[in-house]
């Protein structure tokens, strides 16, 4: 599809059967005209992911371009050494997690997960923006939650529709890190309904995040054993091949979800290369989520995460 506004031309091409689609005929270094704005939003939510290449933009037109589309947050809840001056850019830099981390490798979470789902209202959507990559390596997958839950036998739909998994976040980081001591201060813990309603297009989507349920795994009302069953199912289920995406990175590609309807995941196949992987993301403000009697995520530890 084809959209022209005062001679700018936006063009989607969807990037597999579920989920993803590549965007052109667009500078996101702005201004950008309302309409070419709400063209984005609406891919966004058709495709759930979107990805735009070539853009020559640093951290002041990444955080102008995300509030296009809502308040932007703080980088993270856990995050103390932002670029000075970009108190809202998380840089995704293999360099600091050997530190943090005790081991190398090119991202900080190497499971599936969505962001910052510890949180009782996680990011709405993110912006992501390569600047050093290795020669090959490196990709990131993302997959279509909304698709995952509505491939669910009616029955296991009925099932997840009534129950709550608890979220937060587990210890990765070396014992006396400042990652580990920032994850002691300000533990999150939040339970969410297994399956969220989105609040603009009312599409019911699996909410499960391997990397932020995986233990000690709780489902509410379940034994640790019974939900860790059931969490393994509901993982398996929403990461299914069909269900997902993979983009190879370049410089200046710029990666934009949709955080309510997809989780994604950093490959991890590029650690032992011996190459820089800098990326930078940015979030937008999130809601809390509904389930789909209306019931809303619970709060056990932490704060809104709020943008500006």
């Amino acid at each position: 599809m084809t959209v022209t506004d005062h001679a700018i031309s936006l063009d989607v091409s969807p990037s597999t059967g579920h989920i993803g689609a590549e965007i052109s005929g667009v500078d996101l270094r702005g201004p950008l005209e309302s309409a070419v704005v709400e063209e984005i939003r609406q891919a966004l939510h058709t495709h759930k992911v979107i990805f735009f290449r070539d853009q020559q933009i640093g951290h002041a037109e990444q955080i102008a371009f995300t509030r296009l589309f809502g308040k932007v947050t703080p980088a993270h809840p856990h995050e103390e050494n932002p670029p000075e001056g970009f108190p809202e850019i998380l840089p995704i830099d293999n360099r600091r997690y050997e530190t943090n981390l005790g081991r190398k490798r090119t991202s900080y979470d190497h499971s599936w997960h969505t962001d910052i789902t510890a949180l009782v209202n996680p990011p709405a959507a993110s912006v992501l923006r390569a600047e050093i990559l290795p020669p090959y390596g490196g990709d990131t997958a993302w997959t279509n939650l909304v698709a995952a839950y509505e491939g669910l036998p009616k029955e296991l739909r009925d099932f997840v529709d009534t129950i709550d998994i608890k979220h937060q976040f587990a210890p990765r980081a070396v014992e006396g890190s400042q990652r580990a001591r920032k994850v002691a201060e300000a533990n999150l813990v939040t339970y969410h309904p297994a399956v969220r309603v989105h609040p603009v297009t009312g599409e019911r989507a699996l909410f499960v995040s391997p990397g932020f349920t995986r233990g000690p795994r709780e489902i509410r009302g379940f034994s640790p054993d019974q939900s860790g069953k059931i969490l393994e199912l509901l993982w398996q289920e929403a990461t299914r091949t069909e269900y997902t995406v993979r983009f190879r990175w370049a410089p200046g590609s710029v990666a934009f979800w949709d955080n309510r309807a997809t989780a994604h995941l950093a490959i991890a196949d590029a650690g032992h290369l011996g190459h820089d992987r800098v990326l930078y993301r940015t979030t937008v403000e999130g809601d809390v989520p509904k389930g789909v009697d209306g019931r809303e995520s619970e709060s056990i530890s932490g704060q809104l995460f709020l943008g500006s």
